[in-house]
């Protein structure tokens, strides 16, 4: 999610038997919880656990440590007048609950397998709900691990399957194209859905993965077995694009066909295409995601109604000369207007306020400038932790409010 420039973009404790955690039953019934309306203004941040971005702020922690972090993290956000978080609850193939398909994840205790001694997802959902909050739970479906060279649990479905993965710039991943990657990734999501009563399950921008250059030359992603099995003729982009539409369809129906109520929506790269490309494309000159690497037709996602809300991750300055906040914005909200049934929130890069962005303003003039599109139905920050520290960034929220439609 966090990049820079062109290539920029998860209640009670419940203790558990040492070593031993079963899978809960739905944590609390619909009908009894608060929720925040569904046609409300969406004020939301993600809270990003891959490489303990967020949270837990490191890992090892102790369980009332990390429930206090949290906790902290929803409060200061609850007084800022969030309705909802985006939880990064599989960051790297493994997960912060207590999956039957895949291991701990190693952002909680340090080491992938090992049990944190309670449900961190379960806890989490009860937190925000008590809140009046929606919990959308945020995973990454190909990425196994940000250090090719770091140490999986045995149990890990990367090493009792090998030729699932692939190596790409020092990271591990699993193959997109691989028909068990996809089911694989499908279950997963299946897994949470039908035993957590989440509000919605996220993708953010990483599908294939963002090129890895060597020489200022492209690396090209070592796909090739599969695209010789797989390809039947297509183009290497278009079949690449079209393996990625397949988990997104998937993950969708599964979704659907086990609890319709629950949205599944997708934050993709802030540029789809550039106009230089297509005419349809933006007025822009960067990084896109159709053509240059990620494989992402998020056009196409809503043409076909695969998914209920969109979060373009507009992460640059008004006057950025590739990509500039304004044109992309504009381009969003006449892209969106023609599908209707995708909610259209703008992805804000509050983490840029202090660290790149030089006018002092320029998150305060983005926030203020989406109700030129009246199709904005909410504006969700990355990221959590750095709203938390910046008083700057909490006294323009504090200042900026919005109100339910």
């Amino acid at each position: 999610m966090k990049r820079l420039c062109l290539v920029l973009p998860c209640l009670l404790f419940c203790a558990c038997l040492a070593g031993q955690t079963s899978l809960p039953a739905p944590s609390v019934l619909e009908e009894e919880r608060p929720q925040t309306p569904p046609n409300a203004y969406l004020r939301a941040a993600w809270i990003a656990t891959v490489d303990n971005i967020d949270w837990p702020s490191k890992p090892g922690l102790p369980a009332k440590t990390q429930q206090k972090e949290f906790t902290d993290l929803l409060d200061t956000l609850q007084a800022l007048g969030f309705n909802a978080v985006f939880v990064q609850i599989r960051p790297t193939a493994d997960t912060f609950w207590p999956s039957e398909l895949e291991p701990w994840s190693r952002y909680l205790t340090g080491t992938q397998g090992k049990d944190p001694g309670y449900d961190p997802l379960d806890f989490m959902i009860k937190e925000t709900h008590g809140r009046g909050m929606q919990f959308h739970a945020w995973l990454n479906p190909y990425r196994v691990s940000q250090n090719g060279k770091a140490a999986l649990a045995k149990e890990h479905p990367a090493v009792q399957n090998p030729s699932w993965t692939l190596r790409y710039g020092g990271r591990l991943y699993f193959n997109p194209a691989l028909p068990q990657v996809q089911k694989h990734v499908a279950n997963i999501v299946a897994e949470v859905v039908r035993n957590y009563d989440v509000d919605g399950i996220h993708f953010d921008d990483y599908f294939y993965p963002y090129p890895v250059k060597e020489n200022k030359k492209n690396v090209p992603f070592p796909d090739q077995d599969a695209y010789r099995r797989y390809g039947r003729g297509k183009n290497l982009h278009d079949w690449r694009r079209a393996n990625v539409n397949a988990l997104v369809k998937r993950v969708h129906d599964e979704i659907k066909a086990l609890k319709p109520a629950v949205r599944f929506g997708i934050s993709p790269f802030g540029v789809w295409r550039n106009k230089s490309k297509d005419p349809t494309g933006s007025d822009t000159r960067a990084f896109s995601a159709y053509d240059d690497g990620l494989y992402a037709d998020s056009r196409a996602w809503m043409q076909n109604g695969w998914i209920d809300y969109i979060i373009p991750q507009l992460y640059w300055h008004f006057g950025h000369k590739a990509a500039p906040f304004g044109t992309l914005l504009d381009w969003w909200c006449r892209e969106t207007a023609k599908y209707p049934d995708t909610a259209f929130y703008v992805g804000l890069g509050a983490y840029q306020q202090e660290k790149t962005w030089k006018d002092p303003l320029e998150l305060q003039k983005q926030i203020q400038a989406l109700p030129s599109c009246p199709g904005v139905k909410g504006e969700v920050y990355f990221s959590a932790a750095s709203i938390q520290k910046s008083p700057s960034i909490q006294k323009t929220l504090q200042t900026i409010k919005r109100a339910p439609l």
